[in-house]
Protein backbone atom coordinates (compact mmCIF):
# COMPACT_ATOMS: atom_id res chain seq x y z
CA UNK A 1 0.00 0.00 0.00
CA UNK A 2 1.13 3.42 -0.58
CA UNK A 3 0.62 6.39 1.56
CA UNK A 4 -2.89 7.15 0.53
CA UNK A 5 -3.77 3.52 1.78
CA UNK A 6 -4.19 2.81 -1.78
CA UNK A 7 -2.61 -0.84 -3.06
CA UNK A 8 -0.37 -0.44 -6.42
CA UNK A 9 -0.85 -2.36 -9.24
CA UNK A 10 2.56 -2.87 -10.78
CA UNK A 11 3.45 -4.20 -14.28
CA UNK A 12 5.07 -7.92 -14.36
CA UNK A 13 8.34 -5.96 -15.69
CA UNK A 14 8.60 -3.76 -12.84
CA UNK A 15 11.66 -3.48 -10.86
CA UNK A 16 13.46 -1.35 -8.96
CA UNK A 17 16.79 -2.85 -8.07
CA UNK A 18 19.71 -5.73 -9.33
CA UNK A 19 20.41 -8.78 -7.13
CA UNK A 20 23.62 -9.69 -8.63
CA UNK A 21 24.63 -13.45 -7.73
CA UNK A 22 28.40 -13.94 -8.56
CA UNK A 23 29.71 -17.66 -7.97
CA UNK A 24 26.31 -18.90 -6.24
CA UNK A 25 25.57 -21.84 -4.98
CA UNK A 26 22.35 -23.59 -4.47
CA UNK A 27 21.81 -23.12 -1.12
CA UNK A 28 22.34 -18.83 -2.17
CA UNK A 29 19.20 -19.22 -4.77
CA UNK A 30 17.43 -20.86 -2.68
CA UNK A 31 17.58 -18.68 0.20
CA UNK A 32 17.05 -15.71 -2.03
CA UNK A 33 13.75 -17.10 -3.70
CA UNK A 34 12.91 -18.30 -0.38
CA UNK A 35 12.75 -14.98 0.89
CA UNK A 36 10.92 -13.43 -1.86
CA UNK A 37 8.05 -16.17 -1.53
CA UNK A 38 7.40 -15.39 2.29
CA UNK A 39 7.51 -11.72 1.52
CA UNK A 40 4.02 -11.62 -0.73
CA UNK A 41 4.28 -8.29 -2.18
CA UNK A 42 7.73 -8.62 -3.62
CA UNK A 43 8.51 -10.59 -7.11
CA UNK A 44 10.74 -11.52 -9.09
CA UNK A 45 10.47 -9.13 -12.67
CA UNK A 46 13.56 -10.96 -14.72
CA UNK A 47 15.89 -13.62 -14.10
CA UNK A 48 19.07 -13.61 -16.57
CA UNK A 49 21.71 -15.68 -16.46
CA UNK A 50 25.24 -14.68 -16.84
CA UNK A 51 28.30 -17.16 -16.88
CA UNK A 52 29.83 -16.83 -13.33
CA UNK A 53 26.19 -16.63 -12.16
CA UNK A 54 22.55 -14.84 -11.90
CA UNK A 55 20.92 -11.53 -12.39
CA UNK A 56 17.49 -11.44 -10.79
CA UNK A 57 15.79 -8.12 -11.18
CA UNK A 58 13.26 -7.48 -7.79
CA UNK A 59 10.31 -4.90 -7.28
CA UNK A 60 11.14 -3.39 -3.90
CA UNK A 61 14.55 -1.70 -3.55
CA UNK A 62 13.92 -1.33 0.61
CA UNK A 63 13.81 -5.48 0.45
CA UNK A 64 16.39 -5.77 -2.31
CA UNK A 65 18.93 -4.01 0.32
CA UNK A 66 17.55 -5.78 3.55
CA UNK A 67 18.15 -9.18 1.41
CA UNK A 68 21.83 -8.30 0.44
CA UNK A 69 22.80 -7.94 4.33
CA UNK A 70 21.01 -11.05 5.20
CA UNK A 71 23.04 -12.90 2.43
CA UNK A 72 26.18 -11.23 3.72
CA UNK A 73 25.67 -12.39 7.40
CA UNK A 74 24.42 -15.72 6.42
CA UNK A 75 26.98 -16.74 3.94
CA UNK A 76 30.58 -15.46 3.16
CA UNK A 77 30.91 -13.40 0.75
CA UNK A 78 31.24 -9.78 -0.39
CA UNK A 79 28.47 -7.66 -0.82
CA UNK A 80 29.15 -4.21 -2.91
CA UNK A 81 25.87 -1.75 -3.15
CA UNK A 82 25.39 1.13 -5.59
CA UNK A 83 22.48 3.18 -7.36
CA UNK A 84 22.16 5.04 -10.67
CA UNK A 85 19.77 7.74 -11.57
CA UNK A 86 16.81 6.59 -13.31
CA UNK A 87 14.33 9.40 -13.71
CA UNK A 88 13.17 12.27 -11.87
CA UNK A 89 9.43 11.85 -10.87
CA UNK A 90 6.86 14.01 -12.73
CA UNK A 91 4.86 14.86 -9.61
CA UNK A 92 6.82 15.08 -6.98
CA UNK A 93 10.67 16.24 -8.75
CA UNK A 94 12.18 14.02 -6.83
CA UNK A 95 15.40 12.14 -8.12
CA UNK A 96 14.92 8.10 -8.46
CA UNK A 97 16.95 5.70 -8.41
CA UNK A 98 17.68 2.16 -9.04
CA UNK A 99 19.58 0.05 -6.83
CA UNK A 100 22.41 -2.45 -7.79
CA UNK A 101 22.94 -4.87 -5.20
CA UNK A 102 25.97 -7.50 -5.92
CA UNK A 103 26.79 -10.57 -3.50
CA UNK A 104 29.93 -12.66 -4.60
CA UNK A 105 29.96 -15.98 -2.24
CA UNK A 106 33.87 -16.36 -1.92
Amino acid sequence: MNKMGKTKILHKDYYEGILQLRNPSEEVIRCVKNQIKKKGDVFIAKEVTQKNGVDYYISSQRFLLSLGRKLKKSFRGELKTSRKLYTRDRITSKRVYRVTVLFRLT
